[in-house]
């Protein structure tokens, strides 16, 4: 055997092999899943900015909720979804779609919660959160999350969105680039919870801070229009005990 044909033999003992484990067709919902995010990347220009917030307010109002009423006890993304409304409805362009060149504001704060069913990811529709208490939302949530990881619910569930919040702070996950729901223009993406070091009048401290980060269709929004929504949704953050 010639050098040459040395060399080729050795390319073809160390060439990399690839065995199938398994083959998996994409179930209907993760087809629709997958449609709607190419969708969204196609047809809008997506931007995150990102806004880390202490969370102490949020948080001794949620506990502060639990106290009043541990039977409907609401969550911390439960007080930051009232904070969000009134963010909303102090800049409505947010509540919005967009759609064959028109950017549609709406009365409604129609809000898509998304929810990980077995299939994949759902955004059941918490209608007119503005009307809502606090309690009011927790329930409406748990009402939600619970019917579609039952399986049982309708279509009918997921229609007339308005903006959608994503909420992978239970998974340990401290930030992240939400994607747009289409035709909304806005989605809020809520990380984790975790206590960081603050210095205060020269003495060092714990304080809860999570990070919120808002993605936002580029055609429609500006990015200081995203900063000012921001600004908004958490200075009302910093006064959680209102919602309380």
């Amino acid at each position: 055997m010639s050098e040459h044909d040395d060399r080729e033999a050795t390319h073809r003992t160390d060439s990399a092999e690839r065995t199938v484990r398994e083959e998996r067709t994409l179930t209907p919902m993760r087809k629709t899943i997958s449609s709607r995010l190419s969708e969204s990347y196609r047809q809008a220009v997506h931007v995150t900015v990102n806004r880390t917030i202490d969370a102490g307010p949020v948080v001794t109002a949620a506990e502060d909720a639990k106290a009043g009423d541990p039977d409907r006890a609401p969550s911390i993304a439960d007080v930051l979804l009232c904070a969000l409304s009134d963010a909303l409805t102090e800049w409505p362009a947010f509540n919005a779609t967009y759609e064959e060149g028109t950017h549609r504001l709406y009365e409604e704060q129609n809000v898509g919660v998304a929810v990980t069913i077995d299939d994949g990811l759902v955004t059941p529709v918490l209608a007119d959160l503005a009307s809502k208490s606090l309690y009011e939302v927790a329930a409406e949530r748990r009402r939600l999350t619970e019917l579609v990881q039952s399986g049982d619910y309708t279509m009918s569930l997921f229609r007339n969105g308005t903006f959608t919040v994503s909420n992978l702070g239970p998974l340990g996950i401290d930030s992240f680039d939400p994607v747009i729901n289409p035709p909304e223009i806005g989605i809020l993406g809520i990380g984790r919870t975790s206590d960081r070091a603050v210095v205060s009048d020269g003495n060092v401290r714990t304080r809860p801070h999570l990070t919120l980060s808002l993605s936002f269709d580029h055609r429609v929004v500006d990015g200081a229009d995203a900063a000012r929504f921001l600004d908004t949704l958490a200075s009302n953050a910093e006064t959680a005990s209102k919602y309380v």
